[in-house]
């Protein structure tokens, strides 16, 4: 099996690689050169998907039985890309987003679920009207429909995950709980314990992407783990567990966090009230062989990573989107401190 990872240096790329290479495969990885250090094992090959001459110089090293494209987000790029590879690769699988989606994160969704609209040739300006988020939804809509164009839907799969953990995480949204919990004391936690989540291990996602590289699947697959799959309290539990230093979860409710301006999604991160962030159907996906392990393994896991030196494979410009994520400890005692006395004069 020979497959192509367009990325391939971290997080899903390369675990996506660590996969492959575990089978025994021959892997060709394409990217920028600028982000982490290139798999051991793999063929890299460094190159600007922006530039057409780096594009047919790929294509020259085929063919290959299967390319994942890891990174793409502009549709016009990925169309460059998918145009280049059509002649040199079997299947195409793309990596979009459950922000594809005009519900996300406000209705349940499935894949049926309205998509936004974006043609396949778009630059990165498209849709900025919509804000950042309704951007990014409408930029991989776009891509998917880039890649399909390019290349057939006979030959095409689209993955949609939402949230995605694990070793190697660089946006800061485990990774900052872990490291919050780690300094002990009370721990401010939004409410309710029981809010159930679905994030997606990055190796279970690797996983199936590696599946889809290999099967005659076709069309677009939500990626998270199954709706209900653990809960915020469970979350918080093995945070706690696997730091060691006996911190104190608080439990606060989300309406009085809203009001005092915190954040979601950043401040606290994966704390969204929006009925539908957490409701995305993917039993598709697990009929066709997605797997995800407990999320209190994923937890330990990449706790082990943090601590193992492993953040070294991270870039710098990846590594610094975690500073945009967590409370700072000022204002976490203070909002704590308000709670408290709140919490003692209605008692």
């Amino acid at each position: 099996m020979r497959l192509l990872v367009l990325g391939g240096t971290w997080f899903l790329g390369r675990a996506l690689g660590e996969v492959a290479l575990s089978r025994g495969w021959s892997v060709t990885t394409f990217n920028r050169g600028r982000s982490a250090a290139d798999l051991p094992g793999v063929q890299a090959i460094h190159g600007d998907r922006e530039r057409p001459e780096d594009l047919g110089r790929l294509a020259e090293h085929g063919p290959w039985d299967a390319v994942v494209d890891t990174i793409g987000f502009v549709p016009n790029q990925v169309l460059a890309a998918a145009r280049a590879l059509a002649p040199v690769v079997d299947r195409y699988v793309f990596v979009s987003s459950v922000n594809v989606y005009t519900g996300w994160p406000d209705e349940h969704l499935d894949e049926t679920s309205e998509l936004f609209e974006c043609p396949p040739d778009a630059n990165e300006t498209f849709g900025a009207e919509l804000g950042y988020a309704g951007q990014y939804g409408a930029l991989k809509a776009g891509c998917e429909r880039a890649v399909v164009s390019a290349v057939g839907a006979d030959r095409t799969v689209n993955l949609r995950p939402g949230v995605i953990l694990g070793p190697g995480e660089y946006v800061g949204r485990l990774t900052w709980w872990l490291r919050r919990a780690a300094r002990g004391g009370p721990l401010l936690v939004p409410g309710p314990a029981d809010r159930r989540i679905q994030p997606v291990d990055v190796r279970d996602l690797a996983q199936f992407a590696a599946h889809c590289a290999t099967e005659p699947l076709e069309g677009a697959f939500n990626t998270t783990a199954p709706i209900g799959h653990a809960s915020f309290a469970e979350m918080i539990d093995a945070c706690i567990r696997v730091t060691g230093a006996g911190t104190q979860p608080v439990w606060v409710d989300p309406d009085w966090l809203t009001a005092q301006g915190v954040q979601q999604w950043t401040e606290l991160p994966l704390w969204r009230t929006h009925r539908g962030v957490w409701a995305v159907n993917s039993a598709k996906a697990q009929q066709a062989g997605l797997r995800c392990r407990p999320l209190r393994d994923t937890v330990a896991e990449t706790w082990a990573w943090m601590n193992s030196g492993g953040a070294a494979v991270i870039g710098e410009g990846e590594a610094g989107r975690a500073a945009d994520h967590g409370l700072a400890a000022e204002r976490e005692h203070e909002l704590l401190s308000q709670w408290q006395q709140r919490s003692s004069q209605s008692g």
